[in-house]
């Protein structure tokens, strides 16, 4: 209802009901903050000016009251101090502000039905978060891109290097333990022994002769054959593993025993390791690395053949070398001679010289899988004596043998024995025929001489002998030749 003056103002108090009979409440108009009006006059002559007649009877000027003098001021159903008040009292008519002449009218505010609120209407154009189909469409649109790609790529590469060619080889497999190259393998021996191993090369009158050898000890020493350095003029030079060279000068040599001893000045220099050539056993791997028919660094593998081969070699018109030679079936060839033979370890057993080879006269001979090499232990010896000496000592048993015996049983018969030589010492006699030296059979002359020579001065050796019908054994002291 408007009356020019709006009584719905939280926190307002309405005015207090008058008591039944009462006249027009005696309270001068409102007053409110910047209120600009007068008080109407009471048309009907009330009590209280500004205030209608209490009597039923209308007013002249005023609209009927819908309640009577009795309920006059009482809030009615609906009023502000009822359960359900509303925003408006029932008796609006009856206030004193309101304009006469404005219609009457009631505004009910509308009251929404539970349940009929409108649907939320979504922005088409708002940015919304991925679906699942969403996240698994994004991959698998990118598996078929890939793929697509990689298979035109295969295509154009198939058809480069020529459409339906062979696939070479089966699926890879796990690396097989012989080919991992292990230290105790083959490779890795070769490849620990190779940088100690040299090409010896010396000028001589006729050309160039060549050679192998191998670093002994870290201030140069080098060890070869005798053969490789004879004739030369005493100019010398050797090449490394790695392809430098090193002038190099002969320090001594022992032609009897096949070794000589050469030295380079270069500084950090890796001398091999000595095994022990008394400990091997037929059967056992061996490596011999070298410089055959001018190809350095070369490795070829066999095994020890046999042991204690006597050899009696030299060219016509030269000195004999005597020694009980290592045999092996590794490829041995000119140009591998003073290189060393070097066990499954990588330590040097021997000392390649020798090889065995059927050719005609003036051809030059090849590998046939028969190679000797002097043992270790007594090329070492020898290599002491020359360093330290300039010459090497050979080890003697002061007797001869002149052939063999011929009869059943074998043996060596002495053709000469040497007043208080060795053999003299130990009771032997012109006649005594030789059976074994330490166990090994004698059958002929050259073994005797090889194989004294295979120990050093001092070494005591047991010598089963005959002599007549009876077998006798003696113990003897071998000496060093007074040369």
């Amino acid at each position: 209802m408007t009356d020019g003056w709006d009584w719905r103002r939280g926190g307002e108090t309405p005015a207090p009901a008058r008591p039944p009979g009462a006249g027009a409440p005696s309270v001068g108009p409102p007053t409110m903050p910047g209120a600009d009006r007068t008080p109407l006059a009471s048309p009907g002559g009330g009590t209280t000016p500004g205030w209608p007649a209490s009597s039923g009877a209308p007013t002249p000027g005023w609209p009927a009251s819908p309640v009577g003098p009795a309920s006059y001021g009482a809030p009615a159903a609906g009023g502000p101090n009822s359960a359900d008040a509303s925003a408006w009292w029932s008796d609006a008519l009856a206030d004193p502000w309101r304009d006469p002449a404005a219609p009457t009218a009631v505004v009910v505010p509308g009251v929404v039905a539970p349940g009929t609120e409108p649907e939320p209407v979504t922005d088409p154009d708002a940015p919304g978060r991925p679906t699942l189909r969403h996240l698994l469409l994004i991959p698998v649109i990118t598996a078929l891109l890939a793929g697509t790609l990689g298979g035109a790529l295969g295509y154009a590469f198939a058809v480069r290097g020529g459409a339906g060619a062979a696939v070479l080889g089966g699926a890879p497999a796990e690396v097989p333990a012989l080919a991992q190259r292990k230290p105790e393998s083959l490779a890795g021996v070769a490849e620990r022994v190779l940088p100690s191993v040299v090409t010896v090369r010396v000028s001589s009158l006729g050309g160039t002769s060549e050679g192998s050898g191998f670093v002994a000890t870290a201030d140069g020493h080098v060890i070869t054959n005798d053969h490789v350095v004879a004739g030369g003029t005493g100019k010398a030079s050797v090449v490394f593993n790695d392809g430098s060279t090193a002038p190099a000068t002969i320090v001594g040599q022992d032609a009897e025993s096949d070794i000589a001893v050469i030295k380079v000045s270069r500084p950090g220099l890796r001398p091999v390791e000595f095994g022990d050539s008394d400990a091997l056993a037929v059967g056992d791997p061996v490596l011999a690395i070298g410089s055959p028919l001018s190809l350095a660094n070369t490795v070829t593998a066999g095994i020890v053949s046999a042991l204690d081969r006597t050899m009696q070699a030299g060219e016509p018109g030269g000195p004999v070398r005597y020694y009980a030679a290592i045999q092996t079936d590794a490829a041995v060839n000119h140009g591998n001679s003073g290189g060393p033979l070097v066990d499954g370890a990588g330590r040097v057993v021997g000392v390649n010289s020798t090889i065995k080879s059927l050719v005609a006269e003036g051809q030059e001979a090849g590998n046939i899988g028969l190679a000797f090499a002097i043992p270790i232990n007594q090329a070492k010896r020898v290599t002491q004596d020359i360093i330290g000496t300039g010459k090497a000592r050979r080890t003697v048993i002061g007797a001869r043998a002149d052939g063999p015996t011929g009869v059943v049983g074998g043996g060596l018969r002495l053709a000469e024995v040497e007043p208080s030589g060795p053999a003299d010492g130990a009771g032997l006699k012109v006649g005594d025929v030789i059976l074994k030296i330490n166990g090994r059979p004698m059958t002929e002359p050259t073994d005797l001489t090889a194989l004294v020579r295979k120990y050093a001065p001092g070494s005591v050796v047991t010598v089963e002998y005959r002599r007549g019908s009876a077998r006798q054994n003696t113990s003897v002291t071998l000496a060093a030749d007074a040369k």
